[in-house]
């Protein structure tokens, strides 16, 4: 039971936080030394993330079931955005999966996140809003979403710096990076189900209490993150990456 909060704990938390749910995933365990999720838990603890993100833009979601010409507009914009994570995640899947084995390379894809995070305080603070972004500006956003296939590199930090260099301003590059992730989150906590639901062990109850832990965890970790954006940016992100990731290396 201590464990199921604790992988959901962390996954809520980091999934939208900038500092990579994956790493943090791989690094706590192996730093404390003892075994991490397994890969259908850690795909499970995905449905409560999501639950986060369709409960917080519940709004955004209505305006997209409404099916009207912004709807059609906003989807079409996630489903260019989701290209390049459905094809590398396949293409790559097996090399991504080996790298969970390998924390001291995780720890380094996490000072590589923190340093991109500390880069976007030279980036000037846009007005685009995410209806005035393009096919073009989803692409790019969502191969940044790409990257975060590899453990370390956090999806929500690669999105939203991405947009912000784009010309959004933060709230909406945080708000498009959210919803940009849905079918990607939606992906691994369905297929992490079918896993764990096709096997003999089945779905122990643990494992949804992680779940709710990691949907709880989620929105306030939306609503934190928005505020520190308004304010700060993503600076503090980086400096946290940095070091959780050197305090790894050296550890490890």
């Amino acid at each position: 039971m201590l464990n199921a909060i604790l992988w959901g704990l962390i996954q809520g938390l980091t999934e939208f936080l900038p500092v990579s749910s994956s790493g943090h995933l791989v690094l706590i365990p192996a730093l404390l030394g003892r075994e991490g999720p397994d890969l259908a838990t850690n795909a499970m603890l995905h449905l409560g993330t999501l639950g986060a993100v369709l409960v917080y833009y519940r709004s955004d979601i209505a305006d997209m079931a409404r099916f009207d010409r912004a709807g059609r507009r906003m989807i079409s914009l996630i489903v260019i955005g989701s290209i390049p994570a459905v094809i590398l995640g396949f293409a790559f899947k097996d090399k991504v999966e080996e790298l969970i084995d390998e924390p001291r390379i995780v720890a380094v894809m996490l000072i590589v996140t923190g340093i991109i995070l500390l880069l976007t305080r030279l980036i000037r603070v846009g007005t685009k809003t995410i209806t005035h972004i393009g096919p073009l500006d989803s692409f790019l956003i969502g191969l940044a979403q790409a990257t975060a296939l590899i453990p370390g590199i956090s999806r929500s930090g690669m999105t939203i710096s991405t947009g912000l260099t784009r010309g959004m301003n933060r709230t909406d590059a945080a708000r498009f990076a959210f919803l940009l992730g849905i079918p990607v989150i939606a992906g691994a906590g369905l297929l992490g189900l079918i896993d764990v639901v096709t096997s003999d062990v089945g779905v122990p109850a643990t494992v949804w209490v992680g779940v709710v832990v990691a949907g709880l965890a989620g929105y306030a970790a939306i609503a934190f993150l928005l505020r520190v954006l308004t304010h700060v940016g993503l600076g503090p992100f980086g400096i946290y990456c940095v070091a959780f990731g050197s305090l790894s290396l050296v550890l490890l």
